[in-house]
C-alpha cells in the first residue's frame, strides 16, 4: 500500500491534526515530516483536549507507530515535556520514535530567533520565537546538530566546538548579548541524549518496511501551504525544509515520491492566519471577531495563544494550494462555525488596478494590493454539529460545500462540523 499525505491548504490552523487523528484509524504508521514545535495540532477525543507540537496526531491509537521524521527540527526539552504530559494523562508513548537524522534546536537558535525579530522592528515576521528558523538555516548551512549526535558525546563536543564560537560571536558583537558556555550546553544536551536514546530510530527504514508489507502510512504535514518557503507569501512564510507542501513529505520522512498515493488537503470553511503578511479576505470588523469567537473552539493559536486573523473563504488562494500540492481530495473543517450567519461571502477572484485576477500572485507586493471579489451565499441559520450525513445538512449548507468543491477543483470528501473525532460527515 502507498502513503497518504495530509497537508494544510491555507495559512495553517486548518484542522490538520484533527483530520490526521480521524484518518489514522486506517493507518499502521503516522509520521510528522516537517516544521518544529512552532506547529500546533489540537485534538479532542474521549481523553479530553490536547495540543500537540511535535508528537504525531496518531498517538492516541495504542496500535499505531508514531514517527517524527528527519524533516522535523526537534527541541529536546519540548519533546520530553510533551511525552511527560501525554503519559500523565494516560496516553502511552511506547510506540513513539524520532528519526536519528532529525535536526536539533539548540539554545542559540532560540536566542537568535528572538534577537533577529527584535532587530527587524516594524518589518518583523512575527515568528513564534521557537528557534525553528535559525535551526533550519543551520541545517542548510551544514552547521546543524542532529539527534544522532546527542547520543555520541565525542561527536557532539566536536560539533559544538565548531559551531558555538561562531554563534557566540554573533550574540556578543552583533546583538550585544551574553555568550553561551560550551560546557553547560554540552552537559545539558548529553543529558537530553540519554533520555531520548530509547526513542531514536532510522525512521525512514521503518516506513519503507511498512510500505513493503502493504501497510498504510499517513504522513502528517505541519503549518499551511501558503506559508511554504517557495510557494507561499514570501517572506512571511515558514522556513521549513523540506517544504510544507505534499512534495516535501517524501523527503521529510525518507521515501520516494512514487510511494505517495493520495494527498488530502485540509481547508477551513473560512480563512485564518497567525502572524504578519497579506491576507486579502481579512475582516477587521465585527464579522471577523464573530468568526474568531464563534463555535466550541475559538480562533486562538494552539502554540502561541495569539488571536488568529479571520476572513471569508478565499477560493483563489485555496485553489492555488490544490494545484501546487496535487490535492486528490479535500477535507472542509469548521462548517459549524458558519451556522449562525444570515449570509456568507466567498472570494472567487481578486481585483488589481481595475482588472480581474483569478490566479494567486507570486509576490507579496502584489497580494497586498489586491481586493477580493465576493459572491454571496445564503446562510442556513441551523445547528449542524449533530449532522453525520451530507444529505441531512440544510440545503444552503450543502450548496455552500458544493460551491467550495467546484472552486477548489477537487472533491470535498470530508466535512467537519465540530472539534470531536466523530463530528464528521464522510462523502
Amino acid at each position: 500500500m502507498s502513503a497518504i499525505v495530509v497537508i494544510g491548504g491555507q495559512w495553517g490552523d486548518e484542522g490538520k491534526g484533527r483530520m490526521v487523528d480521524l484518518l489514522a484509524q486506517d493507518a499502521a504508521i503516522v509520521a510528522r515530516y516537517s516544521a518544529g514545535d512552532n506547529a500546533g495540532h489540537t485534538i479532542v477525543n474521549h481523553l479530553g483536549k490536547f495540543a500537540l507540537h511535535l508528537v504525531p496526531a496518531g498517538i492516541f491509537y495504542p496500535d499505531k507507530l508514531c514517527l517524527i521524521g528527519n524533516g522535523v527540527v526537534v527541541n529536546p526539552q519540548v519533546l520530553l515535556d510533551e511525552i511527560q504530559q501525554l503519559e500523565s494523562r494516560g496516553v502511552s508513548t511506547k510506540n513513539l520514535f524520532v528519526s536519528d537524522r532529525a535536526q536539533v534546536i539548540m539554545p542559540y537558535h532560540l536566542l537568535l530567533d528572538e534577537l533577529e525579530e527584535r532587530a527587524r522592528g516594524a518589518a518583523a515576521l512575527d515568528t513564534t520565537r521557537r528557534g525553528v528558523g535559525p535551526a533550519f538555516a543551520d541545517k542548510v548551512a551544514r552547521l546543524g546538530i542532529r539527534m544522532a549526535d546527542l547520543i555520541e558525546p565525542e561527536a557532539l563536543r566536536a560539533r559544538l566546538e565548531l559551531v558555538l564560537p561562531q554563534k557566540n560571536a554573533l550574540l556578543e558583537r552583533l546583538y550585544e548579548a551574553p555568550r553561551l558556555d560550551l560546557e553547560e550546553v554540552y552537559r545539558t544536551y548529553v543529558e537530553y541524549g540519554c533520555k531520548l536514546k530509547p526513542y531514536l530510530r532510522d525512521a525512514a527504514a521503518v516506513v519503507r518496511e511498512a510500505l513493503a508489507r502493504g501497510e498504510q502510512v499517513l504522513l502528517e504535514g505541519a503549518q499551511g501551504s501558503l506559508l511554504d518557503l517557495d510557494a507561499g507569501t514570501y517572506p512571511y512564510v515558514t522556513s521549513s525544509t523540506p517544504s510544507s507542501l505534499a512534495a516535501g513529505a517524501a523527503i521529510g520522512i525518507g521515501i520516494g515520491p512514487t510511494q505517495i498515493e493520495r494527498v488530502v488537503g485540509v481547508y477551513k470553511a473560512y480563512m485564518t492566519r497567525v502572524g504578519n503578511g497579506p491576507m486579502p479576505t481579512e475582516l477587521l470588523d465585527e464579522t471577523g471577531d464573530i468568526l474568531r469567537r464563534e463555535g466550541p473552539a475559538p480562533e486562538f493559536g494552539a502554540t502561541t495563544g495569539r488571536p488568529r486573523r479571520c476572513g471569508w473563504f478565499d477560493a483563489v488562494a485555496s485553489r492555488y494550494s490544490v494545484l501546487v500540492n496535487g490535492v486528490t481530495g479535500a477535507a472542509l473543517t469548521r462548517l459549524d462555525v458558519l451556522d449562525n450567519f444570515p449570509a456568507i461571502q466567498v472570494c472567487t477572484a481578486y481585483e488589481l488596478d481595475g482588472k480581474r485576477l483569478e490566479s494567486f500572485p507570486s509576490t507579496t507586493a502584489v497580494l497586498e494590493r489586491v481586493k477580493p471579489v465576493y459572491e454571496e451565499h445564503p446562510g442556513w441559520r441551523s445547528d449542524t454539529s449533530g449532522v453525520r450525513r451530507f444529505g441531512d445538512l440544510p440545503k444552503q449548507a450543502q450548496a455552500y460545500v458544493k460551491r467550495i468543491e467546484a472552486l477548489l477543483g477537487c472533491p470535498v470528501e470530508i466535512v467537519s462540523v465540530g472539534p470531536e473525532r466523530e463530528q464528521v460527515i464522510r462523502r
